[in-house]
């Protein structure tokens, strides 16, 4: 689930870089999802399998 957003920020960075969408605002998308991607390496839980 995790992954699936941050890929999904990334691919709306590349689409606003591309197409000049929001300026100098599209790369708080990038930190936003290296940010998460840093809390899940930091956190490092895995999920339950019941």
């Amino acid at each position: 689930m995790i992954w699936t957003i941050v890929g999904l920020l990334l691919l709306f960075w590349v689409i606003g870089l591309i197409f000049h969408i929001a300026g100098g605002l599209i790369h708080l998308l990038l930190v936003v999802a290296a940010v998460v991607i840093i809390y899940k390496l930091i956190s490092g839980k895995t999920k339950n399998k019941a």
